[in-house]
């Protein structure tokens, strides 16, 4: 059962074995392939004698690439006439970004995955462009590429499939050349390629940026607005806000410096629990957890564990009763319009769900926005207390 969802799967056959196994687990949770990691603790091993402590392992470190790689590289982007590098990994961090605006001032063009795991954000920061979700705005980003590079990541593909259609992301004549994939330390990559290539100049990075107070109704951008107005510094946001987030993400790219979690595959409902993880982990930071209704349903038992812990959390829910994302899935496929069947198993109505009731009944306070203004008050109520708290934001489905 846990063999397909884990790239580790290990099980305890006597007490001996489980402290070394353990440690075992630990280090492979770090790669070289990250990824899920599962151990299996059948019941006798908990009351077994001959339990051993298990030895003391070290952290993999990620690995290096060679400087044939780097020279290889530096080749290819002065024989490119359109060279872009998509990045990933430790290069999302200060460092990384850092050495990412030398790459671009010197001619490369920068661009994140869709979805990554972490990503120092803000004031102060390189914002390289996100490739689109959708297949044809990433391929339009793509268009005149004829080399990409990539460091932490692997070559793009479409999110979806879709009829006539490619898969691939990757321009046809576009050559690709890996500088690490993420079993690597890619900021480490792109400092070795911008010291090889002699790039000493920097690309702007983001300066403070407040938007103008949102007012009427309330939608996406109105969200957007407010958080970046209001997000403190050093905040961590976990982003599962699905169709809703993209609005946020982009005013809060001139906000105070903070770093921005997302999903980083097609399932939906890590938003939450992602949330509580980081508050446990970071307890003097503020966290910001955006989620979908479709989104947090799935997971909704994390506000109770925020409640226990009195985590320092911020829940933003994004309520437009409906799964949005796959309506326009669904739409994109070119399937026409669904039938009663198929739109009754894409929408959440019928009973609509009551956020604010379903977060008090677990012990986090919330309240319901339906303006721009009720939304803007509540976020300044939810970031003045320490705490779990909850907003649910009504925006159009």
């Amino acid at each position: 059962l846990a063999a397909p969802n884990a790239h580790w799967v290990k099980s305890v056959d006597s007490a001996g074995d489980a402290g070394r196994l353990a440690a075992e687990a630990w280090v492979a949770s770090f790669g070289p392939q990250p990824g899920p990691v599962s151990l299996v603790l059948p019941a006798d091993s908990a009351w077994q004698q001959g339990g051993a402590h298990g030895p003391h392992l070290e952290r993999p470190a990620l690995r290096r690439i060679g400087a044939d790689v780097i020279d290889e590289a530096v080749t290819a982007v002065r024989a490119a006439s359109n060279p872009a590098l998509l990045i990933n990994g430790t290069a999302l961090g200060e460092a990384g970004l850092a050495a990412a605006a030398r790459l671009q001032a010197a001619g490369i063009n920068i661009l994140t995955d869709t979805f990554v795991p972490r990503q120092a954000r803000g004031a102060g920061r390189f914002m390289p462009d996100r490739l689109q979700y959708f297949a044809e705005m990433a391929l339009a980003q793509l268009d005149g590429c004829d080399l990409l590079l990539l460091a932490g990541t692997r070559a793009p593909v479409a999110f979806f499939a879709y009829p006539d259609k490619p898969g691939s992301l990757v321009p046809e004549g576009c050559k690709t050349l890996s500088l690490g994939g993420s079993d690597s330390d890619s900021a480490a990559a792109l400092e070795m390629l911008a010291d090889a290539m002699g790039a000493v100049e920097s690309a702007p990075v983001a300066q403070l940026e407040m938007p103008d107070l949102p007012t009427g109704e309330l939608n996406p951008g109105a969200i957007g607005a407010s958080i970046a107005r209001h997000l403190p510094e050093h905040a961590i946001v976990a982003d599962d806000g699905v169709t809703g987030s993209l609005a946020t993400f982009l005013p809060t790219a001139g906000a105070r410096p903070h770093d921005w979690m997302m999903l980083t595959g097609g399932a939906i409902g890590m938003g939450l629990p992602l949330a509580l993880g980081a508050a446990i982990a970071a307890p003097d930071r503020k966290v910001l957890c955006l989620s979908g209704d479709g989104a947090g349903m799935y997971t909704n038992q994390a506000l109770w564990s925020m409640a226990r812990e009195k985590a320092d959390i911020v829940t933003v829910v994004f309520v437009n009763h409906s799964y949005r994302i796959l309506n326009i899935e669904l739409y994109r496929t070119g399937a026409g319009n669904p039938g009663p069947v198929a739109d009754a198993m894409l929408n959440l109505g019928g009973p609509e769900i009551d956020w604010v009731k379903l977060s008090e009944a677990q012990g986090v306070p919330g309240e319901l926005a339906t303006t721009a203004a009720d939304f803007e008050a509540a976020l300044v109520r939810g970031f003045e207390q320490d705490g779990p708290y909850l907003i649910a934001a009504l925006v159009p489905g």
